[in-house]
């Protein structure tokens, strides 16, 4: 049991598991088919062999709904996408995603892997049936007539093949969360450039067709009476895609207003930090009860981040001892993942230092020095062969230094948009730390890109 429901295995590190609500309709499909079996064979009452049948067929049915999940999981994990997990249901089964795709081509992509994987099933069992048995007898078991006269393992394959097309018709309609409707929504993305405006559609789509199984649902059980099942489970599936399209709109109404919005527009960039000396009834009375703020950062002698502080650590300190007992005592201690820290590239490369392939910038960047410096209150830039900022995506980058001196012995510092190399920023995933006394001091070759 992890993260909601059993969970049954794992295919390539992606959790398998089913709800609980799975084993009901399990027990439903296997009391259904059981009866229709027995008709078809003919077989008389105790008989196990329509209920091994009914089994098996429950159990190859989900199998295909896993194929289908599993078709959108690998697709996705293909587009750097991970999965999660793949949970079975009541009404099918569901691959979680760790985010959404990031173009319309990868939506589509990923949408429609999943009724390819089932269109493959379809025609699988289809010509199976027909090397099995003729067609019109397939044609009685993927509708469950109880005048099918062919055998139980043909029975089986036409029966599998008949609920899995209804699944891909089903779930090829344009209405959001079907696969359809993520089809739907890639396209609207595609054409109007907007992934917002494409969920709002599909889900729109999906909110109307919701409400017409609802409506159908109820004329069928008004109208045939004797089948109480068919009626309320059509008005069910109608209310649950009704209620997921009208949560995916409110989602797409708050994503639309915070559209465009960085970290950067909404942080405190000068926030209050409580100094690691200040006692903890300093912190309780000019900190907490006067910002009414839950934690704060704690600061060195030296204004370097080294930590956090909250207010329930403060108040665990017993009162008698507030005074004497200082915010360094108690705070959360960053253990360096909220910091940059810098190293010399012959730290990682102990080779690195003594090769003579770009000395300048080993001269530069101090190689052979031992150095371990934080990111805190220093400027963070690139060493590169010169940065061509008229393109696009390197338009950001507005300051820079020439220390090669290309123009001759003296340098000039409106050189260092010159890219003399035309190689771009191939060593933009280089930090350095500058200072103003002793110049760049080490390089964090492991970073992702400049700060």
């Amino acid at each position: 049991m992890a993260g909601g429901g059993v969970t049954l295995f794992r295919i390539r590190g992606i959790r398998i598991a089913v709800d609980y609500s799975w084993f009901v309709v399990l027990f439903l499909i296997i009391f259904w088919l059981s009866g229709f079996y027995k008709d078809v064979l003919d077989e008389p009452e105790g008989s196990s062999t329509p209920y091994l049948l009914a089994v098996a067929s429950a159990v190859l049915f989900f199998g295909s709904i896993l194929l289908h999940e599993l078709g959108h999981a690998f697709v996705a994990r293909r587009h750097n996408i991970g999965v999660s997990g793949i949970t079975l249901w009541m009404f099918g089964g569901f691959a979680r995603l760790e985010k959404d795709s990031d173009t319309p081509g990868t939506e589509f992509k990923i949408a429609i892997a999943g009724p390819l994987v089932t269109a493959a099933i379809v025609v699988v069992c289809f010509v199976a049936g027909l090397l099995l048995s003729s067609g019109e007898e397939v044609r009685r078991a993927a509708l469950i007539q109880d005048n099918t006269s062919t055998s139980g393992i043909a029975a089986l394959v036409g029966w599998l093949g008949g609920i899995n097309l209804f699944v891909l018709v089903f779930n090829l309609v344009p209405a959001f969360p079907l696969d359809g409707g993520r089809i739907a929504r890639a396209i609207a993305w595609w054409r109007t450039g907007s992934r917002n405006t494409g969920t709002r559609f599909a889900a729109t789509l999906g909110e109307w067709f919701g409400l017409f199984l609802i409506l159908v649902g109820l004329g069928y059980f008004m109208a045939y009476r004797g089948d109480l099942f068919g009626g309320i489970w059509l008005a069910f599936i109608g209310f649950i895609l009704r209620g997921a399209a009208k949560g995916a709109i409110a989602q797409t109404e708050v994503t639309s207003r915070i559209e465009g919005i960085s970290v950067a527009d909404v942080m405190e960039r000068d926030p209050v930090a409580i100094p690691e000396g200040a006692s903890i009834e300093q912190a309780l009375d000019e900190y907490f009860l006067r910002y009414r703020s839950p934690w704060f950062p704690v600061v060195d002698t030296a204004q370097h981040f080294i930590g956090l502080v909250d207010r329930g650590a403060a108040d665990n300190v017993p009162a008698v001892e507030r005074a004497s007992s200082v915010v360094g005592d108690v705070l959360a201690r960053d253990s360096g993942s909220l910091t940059i820290r810098l190293r010399p590239l012959s730290a990682t490369f102990p080779n690195f230092a003594n090769e003579r392939v770009v000395p300048w910038s080993q001269r530069l960047m101090g190689l052979d020095q031992t150095v371990n410096l934080d990111g805190a209150g220093i400027r963070i830039g690139i060493i590169d062969s010169g940065c061509d900022n008229t393109q696009s995506s390197l338009r950001h980058v507005t300051r820079g230094r020439d220390f090669t001196s290309r123009g001759g012995a003296k340098r000039n510092d409106a050189e260092w948009t010159d890219d003399a190399l035309g190689y771009g920023t191939h060593s933009a995933g280089i930090l350095v730390a500058a200072s103003g006394a002793q110049g760049i001091a080490g390089a964090a070759p492991r970073a992702e890109g400049p700060g």
